[in-house]
């Protein structure tokens, strides 16, 4: 019996790594939605760009005067702050720009929660078009254009690139190497294959009526953009991805950091699926793969856990006399790697140095140490901090 479940166990990682691999691949010969041409004239819509902010007064004002430089017309865009837990030093200095701030207070902080009281204070026809914007993010100069011109083409729900704006420290190299895979396979791969983009929580579109009827009654602490992706691929909608929309976002410098953002990132996972995991097997039942795949996605393990735990089985696998039990997932680990090879973009290679991969392992500890501490993040939003980054940020679209 318990050979026959370590069979299935490891059926499951292959399964996980075949999935990857196939979504690589297609990230690889496919191509995402952008069609937007320097300098073509059309209309302009009025774009509300939500920044919600929790205690994010390092950053916040820095960033502010960063996105105000888009060669969108300056009456045709607003930035929103909405800002929780401010300094009050913090709000003067905002008031002094031409943008709006909507003050919020909660017993218990969530992003959701900051995002829907600020859409509760903006009418559906306000804005034609509401973008996400992290507080430390900072938008590439024309990427209000380029979702603007996605929107002309009639997308209610697109998703920008995300990219590094620091690779100061080795984390913060590996967490930009992880953003971009997941760029390519879950953005990327998905669209190739006819499915929708995954979206990341900032530099992200929505027609307003979609947006706020995906972010009613949310389930999650801290995985609001999973649930709002969901519910917009569920209402029949497709979500696109733009790979020349840059958005600048400050990766994670300190392994601390690191495992605490992976802490919420996967009790955000498990609840996710606690509470969609019967739609999803009904929607694959019935043929609907766009929506099936978001839950089929949210099975798979988190690539560094299943590096890990497939080079780990491949070892207990020699132990032994059965060949198939170090076959089985050695093949797997390799089919692994050769996938996150092939979608990491040439820029980040030229970053990556004997220290970065030493780093590799230590991540994975820490890593499987978040799984045992999801219990925090149930009760508490755990917030990533930023700083203000001394890293000019870099458009891998110009790095040679």
């Amino acid at each position: 019996m318990v050979y026959f479940i370590y069979l299935f166990f490891l059926g499951y990682l292959a399964l996980s790594v075949v999935y990857l691999a196939v979504f690589a691949i297609a990230g690889r010969l496919g191509r995402a939605d952008d069609k937007y041409q320097t300098g073509q004239q059309q209309d302009r819509k009025k774009i509300g760009v939500l920044i919600p902010a929790y205690k994010e007064d390092a950053v916040i004002v820095d960033s502010v005067r960063a996105n105000l430089k888009q060669d969108y017309p300056a009456d045709r865009f607003e930035l929103i702050v909405i800002a929780d837990s401010f300094q009050p030093h913090t709000l003067e200095l905002l008031s002094t720009l031409p943008i709006r701030v909507i003050v919020v207070s909660f017993e218990v902080s969530t992003v959701a929660k900051a995002i829907n009281a600020a859409l509760a204070q903006i009418p559906d026809h306000q804005y034609d078009i509401l973008v996400v914007s992290d507080a430390d993010n900072h938008m590439a100069p024309d990427f209000l254009s380029r979702i603007n011109a996605a929107f002309g083409q009639g997308w209610k729900a697109v998703q920008g690139h995300r990219v590094a704006k620091n690779t100061d420290t080795s984390v913060a190299v590996l967490d930009a190497i992880s953003e971009e895979i997941n760029n390519h396979i879950f953005r990327k791969g998905s669209r190739a294959l006819g499915l929708a983009s995954s979206i990341i929580g900032s530099g992200m579109a929505f027609d307003p009526v979609l947006m706020k009827t995906g972010m009613a009654n949310l389930h999650t602490m801290g995985g609001y953009d999973k649930e709002l992706e969901m519910n917009i691929v569920l209402s029949g909608n497709k979500i696109g991805y733009l790979e020349d929309a840059f958005v600048y976002d400050e990766k994670v410098a300190q392994q601390a950091v690191f495992e605490n953002q992976r802490t919420r990132w996967i009790a955000a996972q498990w609840q996710f699926l606690k509470f969609y995991f019967r739609r999803g097997v009904t929607e694959f039942v019935n043929g609907r793969m766009s929506s099936a795949f978001k839950v089929i996605q949210a099975l798979v393990l988190p690539r560094v856990i299943l590096l890990g735990v497939l080079g780990l089985c491949t070892l207990l696998g020699l132990l032994g006399s059965n060949p198939i039990l170090w076959r089985m997932p050695l093949l797997s680990l390799l089919l692994l790697i050769a996938s996150l090879i092939i979608a990491v973009p040439g820029y980040l290679w030229k970053r990556v140095t004997m220290r970065e991969i030493m780093l590799v392992p230590v991540l994975m500890l820490r890593f499987a140490r978040a799984i045992f501490n999801i219990r925090k993040a149930f009760k508490s939003f755990m917030h990533t901090p930023h700083t203000s980054s001394p890293e000019k940020p870099t458009d891998p679209a110009r790095v040679p």
